[in-house]
């Protein structure tokens, strides 16, 4: 039986007893059957980790004692996702897959054929906790309201920005990547793609690149992980040993 993890956002240390939050009292005591004595990990990016053990267990409120650090604060990928906004159940889907792949931030973007123009935070949030509980991460993704497409351009920070450029003569995305290293960002539209006035002004952008995710037209959903996995593989942690 594996040991649950619980992310806590708050000063972890040897010896403190943290209380947790509803959701994890529900979560430990009625869907992993847990209680008092039970062994936990608990963990943030500030302290790391820590082995634990549940003091106390009720129907809403639980708290855990702290034993030794397992693992110290280290630093993470600095790598961004920028998304038109999908759907309910694709939504969720990207957020905890592009959780599981690292990325450091998310922002959702409305464009000319988004059918979404906003995202409910406290949802996405707590989705993003439990993918990242379970990935082993030590951080939770940031998760930004969502904004027009030409917004986040306007205020981005310069930073390289890949954008899979479906139907367009592109370069090939592992060729853009070639020799980039982080911090990078990943967009990708919506369903149907960027009209082509949206891609114009994007790619006016210094720091944007137009990419190819090859020869197939892309799900949304498809085109977040595949980016994601490649930028990891040939510019991320998943190159170091």
């Amino acid at each position: 039986m594996s040991t649950p993890r619980s992310y806590l956002d708050a000063p972890l240390s040897e010896g403190a007893e943290i209380h947790g939050t509803p959701a994890q009292a529900h979560h430990l005591g009625t869907v992993l059957r847990r209680g008092p004595g039970d062994a936990v990990t608990v963990f943030n990016v500030r302290d790391g980790e820590f082995a634990a053990t549940i003091a106390t267990l009720r129907k809403d409120r639980c708290a855990f004692a702290l034993g030794e650090r397992l693992r110290a604060p280290a630093a993470e990928p600095d790598l961004r996702l920028v998304v038109a906004v999908l759907k309910r159940d694709a939504f969720d889907w990207v957020v905890e897959k592009a959780t599981e792949l690292g990325v450091s931030a998310i922002h959702p973007v409305t464009t000319r054929r988004s059918v979404v123009d906003r995202v409910n935070l406290d949802r996405l949030s707590a989705i993003a906790r439990g993918a990242a509980e379970q990935c082993e991460r030590l951080s939770i993704p940031v998760i930004q309201l969502a904004r027009p497409l030409h917004a986040v351009l306007d205020s981005w920070d310069g930073t390289p920005l890949l954008v899979a450029a479906e139907r367009r003569d592109a370069l090939p995305i592992g060729h853009a990547a070639h020799g980039l290293r982080l911090p990078c960002g990943w967009l990708v539209g919506p369903e149907g793609g960027f009209e082509g006035g949206e891609l114009d002004d994007a790619t006016r952008r210094a720091f944007v690149t137009a990419v190819a995710l090859g020869p197939r037209i892309l799900r949304a959903e498809t085109a977040v992980v595949a980016g994601l996995s490649v930028l990891q593989a040939l510019a991320g942690d998943w190159t170091v040993t």
